[in-house]
């Protein structure tokens, strides 16, 4: 059975402080995974920690969900959430099993860095690497946008609280000699930046995702969409100090504008809670991967899924059981 789910922040706030309250009576305290003893959980119980309904982890994470439901035979839910940061935390404090990830997020939540300052997560086992996620700054015609310098004074979306998107936004416009303060920052999730944009109370929106976004193509079907190229020093500063950025293209015609734009990519984890078993990794890996022409289909991001994509992790390691059925594809 699959059920969707979309838990309020203040719920998942207690309910993450009143895991670890549990934890720590039952333990004596420390980090690391959550949800039971460490390693020892079967996978009959999945919940997959996406993002925003409109949003690729979303749609993907779906698709996922009746594979493991029907295929494994486990009760499984997908849970729209904030993303990266949000899911990440769902994870230590056990409520998730599986978690779609950037690898940013997951570099700093091992560190114990930037959003996860003062929180450090000691262990993120790696299901697979998925696919390329593409730092997109979005805008209409007649904005007065055509580079992220000109951000300044505008109303920009820089992503729901506790995204990936929202990560990636202040560390672009960091590299561009940009804060916060130069402009009026909303935290918005992809549908509602967009329904903003459209009826003229919005200028500009960070989108981090596959392509084609859907809630930016919905966009293109009442306006005329421009994706503001990462050119110049910006660009260069953050390829030159963040090793999981990538060079990346956003071509002509994916939101029907005319020209291609240069952006970054980042690369996109399926992470799994330290507390399932080495054996149930492996089952839901298996599953899932000979299920691939349905996960690939989900969306065309997932086109890029593969064996042999999955096993390249930049950040974090593979989780043993994934990695066991990955050495069994030789």
């Amino acid at each position: 059975m699959t059920r969707t789910l979309r838990r309020p922040r203040t719920l998942a706030a207690a309910a993450g402080i009143a895991a670890l309250t549990l934890l720590a009576t039952a333990c004596g305290g420390g980090g690391g995974g959550g949800g039971g003893e460490e390693g020892e959980q079967s996978a009959d119980f999945i919940t997959i920690a996406t993002g925003g309904s409109s949003g690729v982890y979303y749609q993907v994470g779906a698709t996922m969900s009746e594979i493991l439901a029907d295929e494994l035979g486990a009760d499984t839910s997908v849970q729209s959430t904030g993303a990266s940061v949000e899911n990440l935390t769902l994870i230590q404090d056990g409520g998730a099993e599986l978690a779609f990830t950037q690898g940013d997020a997951v570099d700093q939540a091992l560190a114990g860095e930037g959003a996860f300052d003062g929180k450090q997560i000691d262990s993120l086992p790696v299901v697979a690497n998925l696919y390329d996620q593409y730092v997109q700054l979005v805008t209409i015609e007649g904005s007065g946008i055509d580079s992220i310098e000109d951000i300044k004074g505008k109303s920009v979306s820089v992503g729901d609280q506790n995204s990936g998107v929202e990560l990636n936004a202040r560390t672009v416009v960091d590299a561009y000699g940009l804060s916060y303060d130069d402009f009026s920052a909303d935290y918005l999730p992809y549908a509602e930046a967009i329904d903003q944009m459209r009826n003229g109370q919005l200028d500009a929106a960070f989108v981090t995702s596959g392509l084609p976004n859907s809630a930016v193509t919905d966009l293109a079907t009442s306006d005329d969409v421009k994706v503001v190229p990462f050119t110049g020093d910006g660009r260069e500063k953050l390829l030159s100090e963040h090793d999981y950025f990538g060079e990346g293209e956003v071509p002509a015609g994916t939101y029907g504008d005319s020209k291609a734009a240069e952006t970054l990519t980042i690369p996109n984890l399926l992470v799994v809670s330290p507390s399932l078993s080495d054996d149930a990794v492996y089952d839901i890996t298996k599953t899932l991967f000979d299920s691939i022409d349905k996960i690939q289909s989900s969306h065309n991001a997932a086109k890029d899924i593969t064996v042999d994509n999955a096993q390249d992790v930049p950040v974090s390691e593979l989780a043993p059981g994934a990695k066991q059925y990955f050495d069994e594809q030789g």
